[in-house]
């Protein structure tokens, strides 16, 4: 489905292409300022505005549907719409001849035999993460003191982020990345085992991000190569502070209270400048492509600020429901 959570539940609609993309959140506090300007910051941080980013430029303008009045939360089901104005759909004119590689062309149009809408990658484009952000904005009033960020440290299997995306520019190609979230201020108890704990709940919405194809919290895959007396975490007091935090600030799908650490990888963009090959479906043969379209060289450049709202998101959820067992 397009929605998720329990208590704190978004749900994400619209297409790249189409007249306009939003968010429906519901569980929503009463009582918390709000105003179409809270969302800019993060807005314009998502923007493609560094080099290896795409060259569609929107306004992003929020428009509160819903949900608000006198400048603060209702408790109502709140809507927040953003209009798709500088769309280029004729570059998607060859989408049904082929279908794109590593994009979701095939299976979409299997899903929903061909009635889904293509342009620009419709329903399942990056496009949609401005709703997510929009979530995260209102998730972060909802968790404070909880102080969520994120940043890209790695590119293409290196530290030099510039150089290496340079590069791949100028060989018509793309490169993935690696981001890492933190949020300090985290309180003991949240999470729900097993099936809700924080880190499967915290997965489930990471993966809704396109592109993302892994994530590991704290030490994550090099605990597999510590020995036990290496991977622990001494507890230095009775608040649950540990001298180290390989664990990534969760204990049996609880928060310890140390900060949560988590990093995701991004594949790279699967639309590139170089020719590929890909199966054409009118001549039933495999034969080369060029894929048209404005697309991002590193697409992890602007996965951080996204990342930080789906923490933010289920961080309020987990809070939501926390006090409602309390």
């Amino acid at each position: 489905m397009n929605s998720f959570g329990r208590l704190f539940r978004i749900s994400v609609f619209g297409e790249s292409h189409g007249d306009s993309i939003g968010v429906v959140l519901d569980g929503v506090p009463a009582g918390l300022p709000l105003a179409s300007e809270d969302f800019l910051t993060d807005i314009e941080r998502r923007k493609p505005n560094k080099p290896g980013t795409t060259e569609r430029k929107e306004n992003d303008l929020p428009q509160l549907i819903s949900g608000v009045y006198n400048g603060y939360t209702t408790g109502t089901p709140l809507c927040v719409q953003f209009r798709n104005e500088n769309v280029q759909s004729g570059d998607y004119k060859n989408i049904g001849h082929f279908f794109r590689p590593g994009h979701a062309d095939f299976v979409a149009d299997k899903k929903y035999k061909g009635f889904n809408d293509p342009r620009g990658g419709g329903h399942f484009s990056g496009r949609l993460t401005l709703a997510i952000v929009a979530a995260g904005v209102v998730a972060k009033k909802i968790i404070s003191p909880i102080y969520v960020t994120a940043q890209l440290i790695e590119v293409g299997g290196s530290r030099n982020l510039e150089e290496t995306i340079d590069n791949a520019m100028k060989q018509g190609d793309s490169v993935g990345g690696i981001v890492e979230c933190i949020a300090q201020n985290m309180p003991i108890g949240l999470g729900e085992p097993f099936f809700d704990s924080l880190e499967s709940m915290l997965a489930h919405a990471v993966f809704s991000i396109p592109a993302i194809k892994g994530i590991e919290f704290g030490d994550g895959f090099r605990l597999a190569k510590m020995k036990g007396s290496e991977a622990n975490d001494t507890y230095i007091d009775n608040a649950g502070n540990t001298f180290t935090n390989h664990s990534g600030g969760i204990n049996g799908g609880i928060s310890n209270g140390n900060q949560l650490v988590f990093r995701v990888a991004v594949k790279p963009t699967s639309s590139i400048m170089k020719s590929q090959l890909s199966y054409h479906i009118q001549k039933q043969a495999v034969e080369e492509i060029q894929i048209q379209g404005r697309h991002d060289a590193c697409i992890a450049l602007r996965v951080p600020v996204v990342l930080e709202a789906v923490t933010a998101c289920v961080l309020a959820d987990a809070m939501l429901v926390s006090r409602a067992f309390d």
